[in-house]
């Protein structure tokens, strides 16, 4: 039985998410429907590739995902559709498939060419659903539109790095349900980087040493519970998704406050980390023998 995954702008208030699945329903009574998320910022590429890049690989494999974000066809935001990683993408070529496609590269990429045998103002429900439901019923991407080998990317999507490779430079893309601010840095960039070396992350006014494997290891479990006062402290991780964020224990809006309000980051504000710099031993001159980790040297 296929499924069909729906990650939208929506919001539940409206009727748009509610008449996406009963048209997928009209057309494919067996199918099962997924939603990910009708919560994603009104137009907000960034925050949905971010979710539909963490969430997609929890399902089968042949699962078609339907992402509705900025999808109203104009002469610079095409329709395309994408299987990759052996599941098929249905959006508009707004750069929402750049943040996967930089990692794993596309088995076949078409632009959508059917619009001309259908009158829309609804994209999502009268266009994406048809894209999806062809799929499902076992037909091929070709049928529905026209190979193309590139699609538009996000900008800014890569952290900067300097030239001697001291400091990397990000952005925030993500701020979860709990506060918590996610960047656009992953786990493997940053250690390339790094390469061993000491670091500080700083955002605004706050600056950061060390990156916890998990939420609880900041807390010391030897304090008894009631003299910890752990709630409300902020720390670093490399999240479930191997992105660097920044968070604060045990979150509360309305009582500890999130890495959100407590730090006043927002979207696309900015993340640095700064990496220690090699001491340059001059040639010929010999450490003495009982000297030990000495990082390496130029």
């Amino acid at each position: 039985m296929a499924i069909i995954t729906l990650t939208t702008d929506f919001g539940e208030k409206d009727y748009f998410a509610g008449a996406t699945r009963g048209a997928i329903y009209s057309e494919l009574p067996d199918v099962n429907i997924v939603d990910i998320s009708h919560s994603v910022s009104p137009f907000n590429i960034p925050e949905a590739a971010y979710i539909i890049q963490n969430a997609y690989a929890s399902f089968p494999k042949g699962t078609i995902h339907i992402i509705g974000i900025d999808a109203e066809i104009n002469p610079e935001n095409k329709h395309i559709a994408i299987k990759l990683d052996d599941h098929y993408f249905i959006c508009a070529n707004n750069g929402i498939m750049s943040m996967i496609c930089s990692e794993i590269a596309p088995e076949q990429i078409v632009e959508i060419n059917i619009h001309n045998k259908i009158q829309t103002s609804f994209p999502v429900l009268d266009v994406f659903v048809k894209v999806a439901c062809h799929i499902a019923r076992g037909g091929t991407l070709d049928v529905i539109g026209k190979r193309i080998s590139e699609i538009k990317p996000i900008k800014n999507i890569v952290p900067y790095v300097n030239d001697d490779k001291t400091q990397i430079i990000g952005s925030v893309i993500y701020i979860d349900n709990y506060g918590n601010v996610v960047t656009n840095i992953k786990r493997n960039f940053f250690e390339t980087i790094q390469k061993g070396r000491d670091f500080e992350i700083s955002a605004r006014n706050y600056t950061f040493k060390k990156i916890y494997q998990k939420y609880s290891d900041l807390v010391n479990f030897d304090i008894p519970e009631n003299k910890r006062h752990d709630e409300g402290r902020k720390l670093v991780v490399f999240n479930s998704g191997n992105f660097l964020e920044i968070a604060v224990y045990k979150s509360n809006s309305e009582t500890v406050g999130s890495a959100s309000t407590l730090l006043g980051l927002g979207l696309m504000d900015a993340v640095s980390v700064k990496f220690t710099t090699k001491p340059v031993i001059p040639k010929g001159i010999e450490l003495p023998k009982n000297v030990h980790n000495i990082p390496d040297f130029e």
